[in-house]
């Protein structure tokens, strides 16, 4: 039962790995000047990223909680979320409206995933 962390930080590890369960920190965009659409897009790559480093992958997602600082945004992110959610693989979603860190982020996502399979 070891728990792995990478990128640790002070407040935060950005990988943490339980039982076959990877738990990734809150991912906010990397380019907060943008509009919804390409912050969006921008997180879900950073998502990605986290995920290969990780040995996880978008379909293997269990769970995805997406905070959005105005639901008027919420149509735009969508539009950009499920063209990136493999058809077929949606995780367990939570979406819901909330103040951000600093004030120029419009959307942040924490995801759950399962490790892929070891060959």
């Amino acid at each position: 039962m070891t728990i792995e962390r990478e990128q640790v930080a002070q407040r935060m590890s950005r990988i943490v790995k339980h039982n076959g369960i990877i738990y990734l920190c809150g991912q906010v965009p990397k380019d907060a000047s943008k509009g919804i659409t390409e912050q969006t897009a921008s997180m879900l790559e950073k998502v990605d990223e986290l995920l290969l480093e990780a040995g996880s992958s978008r379909e293997h997602m269990l769970s995805a909680m997406i905070f959005v600082k105005t639901m008027k945004d919420f149509a735009a992110m969508n539009a950009v979320w499920d063209a990136w959610v493999p058809e077929g693989h949606a995780p367990a979603r939570t979406c819901v409206e909330g103040a951000m860190a600093r004030e120029e982020v419009l959307v942040e996502i924490a995801v759950i995933a399962a490790e892929k399979a070891r060959s």
